[in-house]
């Protein structure tokens, strides 16, 4: 009898431990110092207290994703994406519905989540200006960004209508809060392209990318410039000289995501659960500073004020954002576009 029940209780450990091997997921990342960060803060220890095992990968967006679903060859179970990409890949069908009731997002900022979509990490859109050019007293709104007597030098812009129109529209005098409700049409559209229009004169380059605004920082080719703020942060460690305000800034917020048919989907909605717990997100700002988007990650002690008066999703930085409105991008983005890329050509 002793024997029996040893070698059930032995057998009930194999089958435990085989469900626990047994359980996998593949994550797709944009790899580079922000893949090792979520690795570092999220998915290895999110795998060694669940048991999932974790593959890694690195991808090239959503386009990887649609010729998967496509093809009907998913083999990848979550991905890292822009909110505004998975918001588009979700409408387009690409991406499986997230499960509320698995995913608890009961102490998540309300804008840092979507059906398809649930945020991982918060960076902003700000206004940055070189401290050889303007010391401490730099831009502290756009309309000061748009002030050229004010604030005479060279600007940049970014090449494309994301993050571009809102801070025109503020420029303009549009409340913050009235933004989107002013875009919402083709007049508004047009309104903020052609404040963009009225700073053009000044404006020396148009970036396409994080690297290139930081380096334009770094090599003091511009006396102030658009872009993001964990860019600035890793210039300013590399000797540029910038600062930034988040006044006015745009929160924004790159998020996690289920592609469609993925083989393990259940495995991957628990996994999503596990990595939005605010014990996991409370590290990244260890590895990268971007912000939480469960604000109990600021509760927990882990996050000195000194480390939370950087990141963009602290509650005091937070406050004087406004927050990116992804419905504005699925419907309007396209248009938007073609009227910015139109008026970039004049």
């Amino acid at each position: 009898m002793k024997l029996s029940l040893t070698l059930t209780v032995a057998a009930g450990l194999m089958a435990t431990t085989a469900l626990a091997q047994d359980k996998t997921v593949t994550i797709a990342s944009w790899g580079g110092s922000y893949q090792e960060a979520q690795s570092k803060a999220l998915f290895a220890p999110a795998a060694a207290n669940t048991g999932i095992a974790v593959k890694e990968e690195t991808y090239g967006g959503m386009s990887d994703v649609r010729l998967q679903v496509s093809t009907g060859a998913v083999t990848l179970d979550i991905v890292a994406s822009g909110s505004g990409s998975a918001a588009r890949a979700g409408a387009e069908g690409l991406l499986e519905p997230l499960d509320y009731s698995v995913i608890d997002v009961s102490t998540f900022y309300p804008t840092l989540k979507s059906e398809y979509c649930v945020g991982g990490d918060v960076f902003s859109t700000v206004y940055a200006w070189n401290t050889k050019t303007y010391g401490d007293n730099g831009p502290q709104s756009w309309a000061d960004f748009w002030n050229v007597e004010k604030f005479p030098g060279k600007r940049a812009y970014r090449n494309k209508v994301a993050g571009a129109l809102e801070p025109a529209l503020m420029a303009d005098g549009v409340a913050p809060e009235d933004v989107y409700k002013v875009l919402d049409s083709e007049e508004g559209i047009e309104r903020a392209i052609n404040k963009i229009r009225e700073l053009k004169p000044h404006i020396d380059v148009f970036w396409s990318s994080g690297a290139q605004h930081a380096q334009l920082m770094k090599d003091g080719e511009v006396d102030m410039t658009t872009g993001w703020n964990g860019r600035f942060d890793n210039a300013a460690k590399d000797g540029a000289m910038v600062k930034y305000s988040f006044n006015q800034a745009l929160l924004d917020y790159d998020c996690f995501a289920i592609p469609k048919g993925a083989p393990n989907k259940d495995t991957a909605m628990a996994f999503l659960a596990e990595i939005s717990k605010p014990e996991y997100q409370d590290d990244l700002p260890k590895y990268i500073t971007y912000g939480p988007t469960n604000k109990a990650a600021f509760d927990t002690g882990e996050i000195t004020p000194e480390v939370a008066a950087m990141l963009p999703s602290s509650p005091a930085n937070a406050a004087m954002q406004l927050p990116i409105s992804l419905e504005w991008y699925i419907k309007w983005e396209t248009i938007a576009d073609e009227k910015y890329q139109s008026m970039l050509t004049e």
